[in-house]
């Protein structure tokens, strides 16, 4: 059970006690800060299946609580979204009555071709507004969105065709990288006819810099159709009905597909919003990720509608669009108060400009917070960006699966102390846990499979789209009474919870469980360590041995072979002799995801010499070449 300390916030306890004394009552509060068509008659009801589910027989419409209360509240004028292109220079500002009027023209196009409620709609969009809107269009109607990341290969798509069969596809002609432009018609094309399900149309959006081939009968060009579209209302919608499908990686290949339902959710992001994040209604806030992730879900579309507050869309990179600068031009340009990106990003910027000297010049008076998500974020990351930026700085914890933050130093509830190395406490309404292999609560400080105890609160996935049985495999059957994150760390005295690693990426070295994590944190801590990556490989004697992949600050001078000794030693004394290994070398970069998560476990495979498949996800293909070739140099694969 959570333990209380001193310094903690009396808001901040009180609400958390509250959340797991009577959540019901926490819960109908928190509702409060929706609109509803029609109350709910159940807050929970604890005997659904295959979990138990909000707000059971309220009715309401997400793109209402969106967009439509906006407008006719006072933010008809107000600015909904930004769209800041640092690939093509193009700035927009589209107003909340300028959101609603294309989002209800899209609704309108989609209805006239036959989407309805509960139908599905691929979106398979760049990060544009109109990726946005296609979602809230989608919610209009109460048919469920399920958006794939743009430029995915077109068997990743095609797998995502046939499990949720859209009856139509939301696209662009293309998509822009820092130097190439990804042709995203022909990907759609190859999917439609790989997969066994068809859909009846698809939705095109053509980009300037390339027009794409439209098949005829099947393809509709966006600005046509909207340009004689009939806007369409609200359609009332279960509180329990799904919003959307959002598939994450499964280990069997299969992809899982995310279930998130609509009142549960937006009710807990409204929620987080104020009491998480600390942004008020008409403030900007910034989510640097992509829609095709659930950050860019719950925090570049969503969220920060339901609060009123006016949301940065970036179409770029945190270095190379143009400099490592980037980010704080777009803070400055916007007035941007508080800022949620991934550490690897902060770990790149720092990599190319580690005395933060592109911030000069850019005026960040009004930036007030930065959050970081999505990996674990080590000391080193936590300091630089406390002294170069001079504000909070905020690690915090959640899912793909959960929708919004687990654990976080919430700022809206007064003052949580940061922890270096801990994402926080739990937020109110996650009931925490770290269990042994026996399903029993762990002292504090001892690393095991942190759980949520059950019921979770609003947002979470309720089960998996067509999967119910796998949902309970996946998630609700390692432990009696708990979720199963995955995720394996500890929760220390105070009740900050300390993210390790996957629970996958615990090594056993002779005996001894090792967290990658906690490997990670050592070498980060050297000062010419921009990056890094711990994997755990096969060893005959000692079961696994840790290997160490280092990425160095660019433009500082060091000579390799010292900084592998250094952090070698440095192991050695911080973690044992157990831990310490010689294999570790110093690589260009790593290979990551697009989203910016280090693909650890397929550097293990190739170390292993397992079978391992290209990751649909993967930013750079090539790098897996540049990884074997140094793998070999430590001797990996062993033959």
């Amino acid at each position: 059970m959570f333990r209380y300390v001193d310094f903690m916030t009396n808001e901040y306890t009180a609400m958390y006690e509250r959340s797991l004394g009577d959540p019901d009552a926490f819960w109908a509060d928190a509702a409060r800060g929706i609109d509803w068509i029609k109350p709910w008659h159940s807050v929970l009801d604890r005997d659904a299946t295959p979990a138990a589910r909000w707000f059971v027989g309220g009715e309401m419409n997400t793109c209402y609580n969106a967009l439509d209360r906006h407008v006719s509240g006072g933010r008809a004028d107000q600015a909904a979204i930004i769209y800041d292109s640092a690939v093509t220079g193009v700035i927009e500002t589209y107003t909340y009555a300028e959101v609603l009027d294309r989002v209800a023209r899209l609704a309108g196009v989609l209805a006239a071709r036959g989407v309805g409620k509960g139908d599905r709609v691929i979106i398979y969009m760049p990060m544009i507004p109109q990726a946005a809107i296609a979602m809230l269009a989608c919610a209009r109607l109460g048919a469920i969105h399920s958006v794939v990341f743009g430029g995915f290969a077109s068997g990743e798509l095609a797998v995502r065709i046939d499990d949720c069969e859209p009856k139509a596809i939301i696209s662009a002609s293309c998509g822009l990288e820092v130097n190439r432009t990804i042709e995203y018609k022909p990907l759609l094309d190859r999917a439609i006819e790989i997969a066994t399900h068809k859909p009846d149309h698809c939705i095109i959006y053509q980009r300037d810099m390339l027009v794409a081939d439209m098949e005829p009968g099947r393809d509709l060009d966006w600005a046509e159709e909207m340009a004689s579209a009939v806007p369409h209302d609200c359609v009332p919608v279960a509180a329990t009905d799904p919003l959307y499908i959002l598939y994450t990686s499964g280990t069997t290949g299969q992809p899982k597909g995310i279930i998130r339902d609509n009142g549960g959710h937006a009710v807990a992001l409204k929620w987080s919003m104020q009491n998480i994040y600390d942004v008020s209604p008409g403030e900007v806030w910034w989510a640097a990720s992509d829609v095709g992730w659930v950050v860019g879900h719950s925090y570049i579309v969503y969220a920060p509608l339901f609060h009123g507050c006016t949301s940065v869309l970036y179409e770029g990179k945190p270095v190379g669009t143009p400099d490592a600068g980037a980010f704080w031009r777009v803070i400055a340009d916007h007035g941007v108060v508080s800022m949620f990106t991934a550490p690897t990003a902060i770990r790149v910027i720092r990599q190319h400009d580690p005395d933060g000297a592109l911030m000069a010049g850019h005026d960040l008076s009004r930036y007030r917070s930065l959050f970081l998500a999505g990996e674990r974020l080590d000391p080193a990351t936590l300091a630089w960006s406390e002294e170069k930026l001079g504000v909070p700085v905020i690690d915090h914890w959640w899912q793909t699966e959960t929708g919004w933050p687990i654990a976080a130093a919430s700022l809206g509830m007064g003052t949580v102390p940061v922890k270096p190395g801990s994402p926080g406490p739990p937020v109110p309404g996650w009931d925490m846990a770290a269990l042994g292999p026996d399903g029993v609560e762990l002292p504090a400080g001892e690393i095991g499979a942190l759980c949520v105890r059950l019921p979770m609160p609003p947002g979470s996935l309720p089960t998996l789209w067509n999967a119910g049985q796998r949902f309970v495999d996946t998630y609700l059957s390692g432990f009696d009474g708990f979720y199963e994150t995955a995720d394996a760390g500890y929760i220390d005295e105070d009740g900050y919870i300390f993210v390790m690693a996957r629970t996958d990426d615990i090594i056993n070295v002779a005996g001894h469980r090792l967290s990658t994590g906690a490997l990670e944190e050592v070498l980060m801590s050297h000062p010419s360590v921009a990056e890094c990556a711990v994997i755990g490989v096969a060893d005959a004697v000692k079961g696994q041995l840790p290997i160490g992949l280092l990425v160095l600050q660019v433009g500082v001078e060091q000579d390799n072979e010292a900084v592998v000794r250094d952090v070698v030693a440095a192991v050695r004394d911080q973690i044992g002799p157990v831990a310490a290994s010689k294999s570790t070398a110093v690589v260009k970069r790593l290979p990551k995801t697009r989203s910016g998560k280090i693909l650890r476990g397929t550097i293990a495979k190739i170390a292993d010499d397992d079978e391992w498949k290209m990751p649909a996800t993967v930013d750079d293909p090539v790098i897996f070449d540049e990884i074997t070739e140094v793998l070999g140099t430590l001797g990996y694969p062993r033959r």
